[in-house]
């Protein structure tokens, strides 16, 4: 018989003398030596216990390995936002962590990848649902793989090797929840915690909030026994009370707070009048010091800083003005000459529409209209009866 390498790989067990095992293959011919050989395709061990043969080889492998150990094992976040589960979404299993979640953790969120859970197929089928969770690591904080319980048989797809080196190299949190909780499979030991089933899995992943809300339930109920305690001790102590102690009370309150307002009024008119005090005490002070003719000789040193003071200001005054002054009467003079009242004075006059206009044309005027002469004293208002080129003739009829 010949088994080639690449068929020995796919084995899930390690073959060993005096082992009985069900072969499968083709029958061949070895021209060169004659011989009838068998290659073999498929292996498996015959017998009771061959699963569980294949079960022991393997954990001992994977465990020389280093994959069960728990330094590598990572641990699970205390309040998760969402759980990717793999696990067949017809089974009960699903319902029965999905009951366990709404009763403990209502605001907690399931991602549920189907898979196939029992059969050749499962093994890729669950490490298929890990890397797509992975793949997609923002979406979820742990995963559960989830399974009922079964023979070694029906679990034989979680001793797979190829499953367990993807919960290996999972950059996620994995609970390994298959079976009950007598069944143990490789994935178990390979995963970060192994729970005893899937409804204990659910309790794993919202215990953190669950003890949460126990926490509060129990603080909650402290707080309202101490409230009714302290309510129960004020009733009490309002019974004994009568109405001529509360008056009592009263009036001894009242009392110390005038007290108490006597006293701060005192200190501040103790306040308010030692600066005052101070400032007068010194005050006589330097009178005493200060004889009568001491005071004059300052004053009369004031009144001659005064004058000369004065007499300074006055010749500055006088500095500045002056030479304004003469540049002002200049300027009237010129303003006079210029101005049009002086021609009036030699008899001439301005003559003015009754809109105000000034009047240069006989044009600008008509018969009947109002006109008024400003001469050089006083004024003149007239009606125009007659008008001519280069020659008027008015007639006053109103003079002011």
């Amino acid at each position: 018989m010949v088994l080639f390498r690449r068929q020995a790989n796919l084995l899930r067990f390690r073959p060993a003398d005096g082992l009985a095992v069900l072969v499968r293959g083709r029958v061949s011919i070895y021209e060169s030596r004659g011989q009838l050989q068998l290659i073999a395709e498929t292996m498996e061990p015959r017998g009771a216990g061959t699963l569980q043969l294949a079960f022991e080889q393997l954990k001992a492998r994977l465990f020389a390995e280093g994959l069960f150990d728990a330094a590598r094992k990572r641990p699970l976040p205390s309040f998760p936002k969402c759980i990717g589960i793999v696990t067949s979404p017809a089974g009960a299993v699903i319902r029965d962590i999905v009951t366990i979640v709404r009763r403990r953790h209502a605001r907690l969120n399931l991602l549920v990848y189907p898979a196939t859970m029992q059969g050749t197929s499962s093994p890729a089928s669950v490490a298929a649902g890990i890397r797509w969770f992975n793949a997609n690591r923002p979406l979820v904080d742990l995963i559960i793989l989830a399974r009922g319980g079964g023979s070694l048989e029906d679990l034989a797809g979680f001793n797979d090797e190829g499953l367990a080196r993807a919960i290996a190299g999972s950059e996620l949190p994995i609970i390994s929840a298959i079976g009950h909780e007598t069944d143990f499979t490789i994935s178990d030991f390979v995963a970060d915690l192994r729970a005893a089933t899937p409804s204990a899995a659910a309790e794993l992943v919202t215990a953190a909030q669950q003890h949460v809300e126990d926490r509060i339930t129990i603080l909650t109920a402290r707080a309202q026994r101490a409230g009714h305690f302290h309510l129960m001790r004020a009733r009490q102590r309002y019974a004994r009370l009568s109405a001529e102690s509360v008056l009592i009370r009263l009036r001894d309150a009242v009392n110390r707070r005038d007290q108490r307002l006597d006293e701060l009024r005192l200190r501040l008119d103790s306040s308010t009048q030692r600066p005052l005090r101070i400032r007068s005490q010194r005050l006589a002070f330097l009178i005493d010091r200060l004889s009568h003719q001491d005071i004059a000789a300052r004053i009369a040193t004031i009144h001659r800083r005064l004058q000369s003071a004065d007499q300074r200001l006055h010749r500055t005054t006088v500095q500045i003005i002056n030479p304004r002054q003469g540049r002002l009467n200049r300027a009237s003079a010129g303003l006079e000459a210029l101005s049009p009242l002086a021609v009036l004075s030699r008899g001439y006059a301005l003559v003015y529409a009754a809109d105000g206009k000034l009047l240069r044309s006989v044009a600008a005027t008509g018969l009947g209209q109002t006109i008024r002469a400003r001469l050089a004293h006083g004024a003149l208002e007239a009606e125009v009866t007659q008008t001519k080129i280069n020659e008027t003739s008015v007639t006053e009829t109103n003079n002011s």
